[in-house]
């Protein structure tokens, strides 16, 4: 699991690597005071860079702050069913 601020970089440049685009879901939303919780399933699917089928798929929550501009913005992502570093190959 990504907990630091470095390894979530490091795992979304792993997925922007891919060069695929993503497919999110919304699944639930709740809005209170300006947040919202979103669960989202997710899905990765295509051609990599190196020819190789990818399939990722999972379920994320999201925590978004409406800032004073009025636009919200991520402050927290979580997704504990992500693939491990690599991926898995359809």
């Amino acid at each position: 699991m990504a907990d630091t601020p470095q390894a979530v970089a490091r795992a979304n440049a792993d997925f922007l690597a891919l060069g695929l685009p993503l497919g999110v879901r919304p699944r639930h939303t709740y809005v209170a005071d300006g947040a919202a919780l979103l669960v989202v399933d997710w899905e990765i699917d295509g051609t990599g860079p190196d020819g190789a089928r990818v399939h990722l798929t999972g379920t994320a929550t999201d925590v978004a702050r409406r800032g004073a501009d009025g636009h919200a913005a991520a402050c927290r992502d979580r997704n504990p069913r992500a693939a491990p570093p690599g991926r898995r190959i359809a």
